[in-house]
């Protein structure tokens, strides 16, 4: 007879350690000879697959192994969206060494700040940033090596430079992957910094696992093997929102776009390369929309886009849906969340239940949390609020690919109930929707009730004169804060302010209606490709007057 305490006792399953490499290592068995296409700085189309780019990676590790690299040290990445960029991720992950992507369009001295911080030992660049690395290498001292990701003929030039291909050329593949324990280190990415230097956030080889399945499910994502996906969104932008190891791991063709986002270009590759999916910030997709009404082209294959970064307007959901039978998912998360938190995807029974556009309400919020995220919105002194759609609240978030702490920073960043405070200001509805009303940062606080400076940026945005559009709140004597908007006209167009008022009314509370409208010829875009309030703030906190 089986003694009861023999079965309680211990895991009865196997031990399958949860490490990045797995994701192409299955790729490269199961689905090896689906494609990644990549555009080279020169416009030119390189393809490989998924079984080639991961015997390159692992070349990559035979070099970091032989050349004394520590699992754990950081190897920096400074490239645009290819498939070197691809194998670089893997080779450095798959070592057991951490991947630590860089922006290069963040100001030089925060790089040099980053770079230092992390400690970074060696970086895998586009040979497009040469300049830029050799202003930044004198003031990173632990920057040991320079590997431009290219071939020999096109290696910049520069003392103590090598190019990849050269590198891994005959490089042995047996290199053992996934050796460290999935709680180790895979990958370093800093905040956009928008307040005092930027904050790294240390990815562990469990979390990014757990994140990638997380984007996999039909909920969320819903990405498969019959996927093209076109990864818009940077690789150097939060994980690129873990596409490179979503495709891996549902074995999907990846299409890499290189630093050539305009319409044009990227047009040409959702119909050369058949692209299902596809996900980038508002401002790329609207410059696509504006491209494909101007020239009248189709849409033959694309039939979702996932847009984040900052809220979605109406227009550009109906846009894509009415114009081209494309499903717009509307999704939130931050570097800190690895990075989604919420998306749009398939509805619940009752709101599939309602019209076509009634749905868009809902498609404008940020969706709902998939399994491996829990939230909940708090008042000032953390108290739960209602799930009402009514109440806002500070967003809170727990989960398996949710930061704790810092890197090298001190103490845990969490609540007394272990969630982690975004910054941003939502309410959540019956039917699970988050929406974002603000960041509380940027909260306008009027007579003491708090203005959707976001609410009110998506209606103005989607007046037909509108390019974009901010709101931000300027001082006032009688009620602490009103709201200035600023808009951005399109090519051509000119506008009064009368015109956006009128717009706007009817669509908003009476007393959120802004004081002022004030029209600019550019807006200010932080390195992620967001609208930078604080430079708004401070060209045009003063500049408030009420308009004729």
């Amino acid at each position: 007879m089986t003694d009861q305490n023999d079965i309680l006792l211990g895991d009865h399953m196997q031990a399958w350690s949860m490490t990045v490499d797995r994701f192409i290592t299955h790729a490269a068995r199961w689905s090896g000879q689906h494609e990644l296409v990549s555009r080279e700085a020169d416009g030119s189309i390189v393809r490989s697959t998924w079984a080639t780019s991961a015997t390159r990676a692992r070349q990559l590790s035979a070099v970091l192994a032989a050349a004394g690299i520590r699992p754990g040290e950081r190897i920096a990445t400074m490239a645009m969206n290819s498939a070197r960029h691809v194998e670089a991720w893997y080779g450095i992950m798959g070592y057991g060494a951490v991947c630590h992507t860089l922006n290069p369009r963040l100001f030089e001295d925060q790089l040099v700040f980053i770079i230092n911080h992390a400690s970074d030992r060696w970086l895998l660049a586009d040979p497009q940033f040469a300049p830029l690395i050799e202003k930044l290498r004198p003031r990173c001292p632990t920057l040991e090596r320079i590997i431009y990701l290219c071939g020999p003929d096109q290696l910049p030039a520069g003392a103590g430079v090598a190019d990849y291909e050269s590198l891994i050329d005959g490089r042995p593949t047996d290199v053992p992957w996934g050796t460290v324990d999935e709680h180790a280190p895979a990958a370093l990415c800093y905040t956009s910094g928008t307040t005092g230097n930027p904050k790294g956030v240390l990815y562990s080889h469990r979390s990014q696992v757990l994140h990638a399945m997380i984007c996999a499910q039909r909920d969320t994502m819903g990405m498969s093997v019959q996927d093209s996906v076109l990864a818009v969104v940077p690789m150097f932008h939060a994980n690129a929102w873990a596409l490179p190891f979503t495709a891996a791991a549902t074995g999907a063709k990846l299409v890499l776009p290189g630093a050539k986002l305009d319409g044009a270009s990227l047009y040409e590759l959702l119909e050369t390369e058949a692209v299902t999916l596809s996900a980038a910030v508002p401002t790329v997709w609207q410059a696509l929309l504006d491209f494909l009404t101007t020239n009248r082209l189709p849409l033959s294959t694309l039939r979702r886009v996932i847009i984040g970064g900052s809220a979605v307007t109406e227009a550009l959901i109906r846009g894509f849906r009415d114009g081209y039978g494309v499903e717009v998912l509307h999704a939130w998360g931050m570097t800190e969340m690895s990075p989604i938190g919420t998306i749009s995807g398939a509805p619940p029974p009752a709101v599939a239940a309602l019209g076509a556009d009634a749905r868009v309400a809902f498609n404008l919020k940020q969706g709902r949390a998939p399994f491996g995220i829990d939230m909940k919105i708090t008042d000032d002194d953390e108290v739960r609020l209602p799930q009402d759609g009514v109440a806002q609240g500070h967003v809170r978030v727990q989960g398996p690919a949710i930061i704790a702490r810092y890197f090298r920073e001190p103490g845990e960043v969490l609540d007394a109930e272990g969630y982690f405070d975004t910054g941003d200001i939502a309410t959540i509805d019956p039917h699970g929707y988050m929406q974002i009303t603000d960041r509380a940062k940027d909260v306008i606080k009027s007579g003491g009730e708090w203005i959707s400076s976001v609410e009110i940026e998506n209606i103005a945005a989607s007046h037909p004169k509108a390019l974009m559009a901010a709101v931000i709140g300027v001082p006032d004597p009688r009620w602490r804060e009103r709201p200035l908007l600023i808009v951005r006209l399109r090519p051509g167009q000119e506008a009064t302010a009368a015109e956006f008022l009128a717009w706007l009314d009817g669509k908003i509370a009476k007393w959120w209606m802004p004081d002022s409208v004030l029209f600019v010829d550019e807006m200010p875009l932080g390195a992620t490709g967001k609208l930078d309030k604080k430079v708004l703030r401070a060209r045009y906190a003063q500049a408030a007057t009420p308009s004729e």
